[in-house]
Parts: structure tokens; C-alpha cells; sequence
């Protein structure tokens, strides 16, 4: 393990991330808040502390699978840390385990708060709140990929333990040209969303804070009601939910797009099996309105689009508190925290490829069963997937099954209801936010005591990271030569 080069790297990262605090604070300036002089010394912690960091002299070289680990796992912990300062300083957040948790679901897009009332936070913190949406959304490690070369480091082993999703395809051949592809694509759906909702009516400041929680599928909004005030404004709502469902896509498949690549985007499966799903969700949980509620057919579907595409999507905003609805529509939200959308987008839970060969997998054992020496390869996408990748999918499935078990357990020895506990679980190890009960659209997460508090901030860390890159790190194996 080189130490040296783990420490100099993620001081590097303090150092963006302290210059990322510059953005607020500039917010703060403009609308004169007391709030500017908790941003002057966040960015002082921050920049000393990368500083300290990346002192001394560091032998350059590739970085290995267990730099890479130890590199993500502590980056992720760390720029949360600092990203909780702002908070602390400002006095919007008061107790240090409640401003992790603030922290650590913006950058890992989760969205879920501990704030009662949003709509009186300083400009500058809801902007904070949002841009760390934003860039923990494509990963800010992913930014500091693009640093890495000029330090004469490759880092690729970086590059898989931070992406989600169980492929990590390289759509150039030089990663920093990878990277920036993903920028490119993640800053321009950002920018012409910021267009489209100013052009609905939003203030300039409203767009592009709901833009940096959309694109990136974080879910974070300046009111306490989520996206629900607009809800009146139709050309709103189906633009957030439209962009919602885009961000959901593998954005590989938009440079696929962009290079004419269209058969190749017309027959991927997971984003066919994407695309169904939303469409089967949404009509049937708006057939649920309308039979139960007596929903106008436009409104049910209004609705059902919100709420279907934010949950597949693990965006988590809300256009109306869906724990008032029919139990059936409920239950379809439900199922739909555990699937996510498509690998290699900013969404969270389990990614449909990997319940794709999951699916297949039942079907080759079915197989077997009637030809036991048959030899059934899984393909996906014309492409035969690996054994190893098989076996990487089955793990992570018992896994994450497994966590969120343990975890409803263990939270619900607090005297939180099952409902609350089970859905607070799902929401957190899925990057969903808002879940049911007593957490769902008309509550906060405040309600929750320390360690309570930090066990959900820790499945929010495992989830956003695919679950292995942490425990990983705190197995004894890891540390053996």
C-alpha cells in the first residue's frame, strides 16, 4: 500500500473541493448573508487541510486495486466531512452527525434532509446543498480523474472503484478523454435544463438549483414541499420528470448517440427494459388514481409520471405526499427504490443490468435442469458476459438484500415502526431519499437519534459506492500482503 500516494491524491480533492466552496460563497456575497463568513472559514479548513496533505514529495506511478479502495473509501469520507462545515459554521445545522448526514446525502445524491424548514436557509448553503448534488453525482472523483495526468498518474483502478454499475466500459482510450466525455454530457443536460425550467417562469436561482438536483438525481429543492409548488405549472413538472428519466439512462449511450451510433442505443436492453418499466409504472399506478382517488385522467398521470420516474430514478422529489395514496400504488414505489435505472448513469439501488442477468442466470439453471450438459452462455447486448461478472452479480444481489435486512432490524430496535424503518433502509442504501411513514415526502430525517443518524449515513456511503469498495477496505484480506 503506498500511503504516500493515497495521501497526496486526496489532498488534491480537498483542494477542488475547497475551490468549489468559492461558488456559495460568491451567493452569499451577492445577497449580503452572514452566512459568507462560515464559507471564508470552510474554505480555510478545507485548502489547509489539502495542503498539509499534499506536502512531500511522492513517487508518480499507476494506482493499483488497493490504492484505488483506500483512495475512494476515504475521499468519500473525507469531502464529506468538510462538506458538512458550512452547515456547522452557518448554524443552519447545529448537531455534527446531523451535518454529515446533510452532506453525505447531497454528494452522494440521495436527498434525504434533516433540515425541517429548507425555506429558510441562506441562498448560499441551498446553492451549497445543491452544487454538492451535482458534483457527487457524476463523481467528484471523476473530476479529479481529469487532474491525474498532469500528476503523470493513470488511474483507472480509480476510475471502476468510483463508477456505478458492474461494467466500467471506457468510452475512449485514453481515460481523461472518458472523463470529459462524461462531463460534457452531464454539463450540457444540466445547462439546457436550467433553460427550459427559466423558460416556464422559474427565477434563474430556482432553475438551476432543481437542474444540478435533477440532472445529477439528487433530489435536493429550496422548498420544504420538494417540486410540489409548482405542481399547478404542468410545463414544469413534465420537463423535471422528462429530465429525471433522461438522467436515468447510461450516459456511454448519448456518445453513442452522438457518434451515430443508433442501433447500438436502440437495442441495449437495459435501457429498452428502463423504458418499460417507467411506462408500465407510471400507467398503472395512474389507473390506481383515477379508480381511487377520482384523479382526472391528467392529473393521475401527472402524478404517477413525478413519483414513478423519481423513484426509479432515486431522485426523490415529490409533486404531492404519495403516502396518502392507495396501498397498491405505494407498494409499486416501493419495488421500484430497489431496481434503479441503468448502470452508468447518476442513479442509485441495484441497476437494472445486474437483475437482467440475474433474470437470465434463472433462466440458464431452468436450462440446465432439462439439459444438464447443455452449454447456455448469458449474452447481453450481443456480448457474452463473464463468469466473473456473473458471480460479482449474484454476490452484490445477496448483499444488498442482506444490508437492507440487517438494517431494518436494527433500526426498528429503536421503537421505529416496520413500515418506517424498512422504507428509511431502502431509501438510504438506494440514494433514494424520501421513503414512507414517518420519513416520508412530509417528513425529514430529523426525527432520528445519533446512531441512528449515522447508521443511515452509512448505508447512503455503501450504497453510493456499490457496496464492495467499502467493506472491502475493512476486511482483514485487505490488509494482508
Amino acid at each position: 500500500m503506498d500511503f504516500g500516494l493515497v495521501r497526496k491524491i486526496l489532498g488534491n480533492i480537498l483542494k477542488i473541493e475547497a475551490a468549489l466552496m468559492a461558488v456559495p460563497f460568491t451567493v452569499s456575497l451577492l445577497w449580503r448573508e452572514p452566512a459568507a463568513i462560515a464559507f471564508v472559514w470552510s474554505i480555510a479548513i478545507t485548502a489547509a487541510a489539502g495542503i498539509l496533505l499534499g506536502l512531500g514529495r511522492v513517487e508518480i506511478k499507476e494506482i493499483k486495486t488497493r490504492e484505488a479502495l483506500m483512495l475512494v473509501t476515504l475521499a468519500w469520507v473525507a469531502v464529506s466531512a468538510f462538506a458538512a462545515l458550512p452547515y456547522l459554521l452557518s448554524g443552519a445545522i447545529a448537531e455534527p452527525t446531523e451535518a454529515f448526514f446533510e452532506a453525505v446525502s447531497g454528494l452522494t445524491t440521495t436527498g434525504a434532509t434533516v433540515i425541517d424548514n429548507v425555506e429558510i436557509l441562506p441562498r448560499g448553503i441551498l446553492f451549497w446543498r445543491s452544487l454538492t448534488s451535482w458534483f457527487g453525482g457524476m463523481g467528484i472523483l471523476l473530476l479529479t480523474l481529469t487532474v491525474l495526468p498532469s500528476l503523470g498518474v493513470v488511474g483507472f483502478q480509480m476510475y471502476k472503484a468510483e463508477l456505478p454499475g458492474p461494467t466500467t466500459d471506457k468510452l475512449a482510450p485514453r481515460l481523461v478523454d472518458t472523463v470529459k466525455i462524461l462531463y460534457l454530457v452531464y454539463g450540457g443536460m444540466t445547462l439546457v435544463q436550467t433553460i427550459m425550467l427559466t423558460a416556464g417562469g422559474l427565477s434563474l436561482f430556482d432553475a438551476l438549483l432543481l437542474a444540478f438536483a435533477t440532472v445529477s438525481t439528487g433530489g435536493f429543492s429550496p422548498y420544504n414541499t420538494s417540486i410540489a409548488p409548482f405542481s399547478a405549472n404542468s410545463y414544469v413538472i413534465i420537463i423535471i420528470s422528462v429530465w429525471m428519466i433522461l438522467s436515468g439512462v447510461n450516459f456511454g449511450l448519448y456518445y453513442d448517440l452522438w457518434r451515430g451510433r443508433w442501433r447500438r442505443v436502440i437495442q441495449n436492453s437495459e435501457l429498452r427494459l428502463y423504458l418499460a418499466l417507467v411506462t408500465i409504472g407510471v400507467f398503472a399506478v395512474a389507473w390506481n388514481l383515477c379508480s381511487s382517488l377520482a384523479y382526472s385522467w391528467f392529473e393521475g398521470v401527472k402524478h404517477a409520471l413525478v413519483q414513478v420516474s423519481s423513484i426509479v430514478t432515486t431522485t426523490g422529489y415529490t409533486s404531492v405526499d404519495y403516502n396518502q395514496w392507495p396501498a397498491f400504488s405505494k407498494l409499486v414505489l416501493f419495488l421500484l427504490m430497489f431496481t434503479g435505472a441503468c448502470a452508468g448513469s447518476t442513479t442509485g439501488a441495484i441497476k437494472l443490468i445486474r437483475l437482467i442477468i440475474a433474470g437470465k442466470l434463472v433462466k440458464r439453471e431452468v436450462a440446465h435442469l432439462l439439459h444438464s450438459r447443455a452449454m447456455v452462455p448469458i449474452t447481453v447486448n450481443g456480448y457474452v458476459v463473464p463468469e466473473e461478472t456473473i458471480r460479482s452479480v449474484c454476490a452484490f444481489l445477496f448483499l444488498y438484500l442482506a444490508l437492507f435486512a440487517a438494517g431494518t432490524v436494527i433500526l426498528s430496535a429503536e421503537g421505529i415502526s416496520m413500515a418506517t424503518s424498512a422504507s428509511a433502509v431502502a431509501a438510504a442504501l438506494g440514494n433514494v431519499g424520501p421513503g414512507f411513514g414517518a420519513v416520508g415526502p412530509a417528513h425529514t430525517y430529523s426525527q432520528f437519534s445519533p446512531w441512528a443518524t449515522m447508521l443511515l449515513t452509512a448505508l447512503m456511503l455503501l450504497g453510493r459506492l456499490e457496496l464492495f469498495t467499502m467493506i472491502a477496505v475493512i476486511t482483514p484480506g485487505y490488509w494482508k500482503q
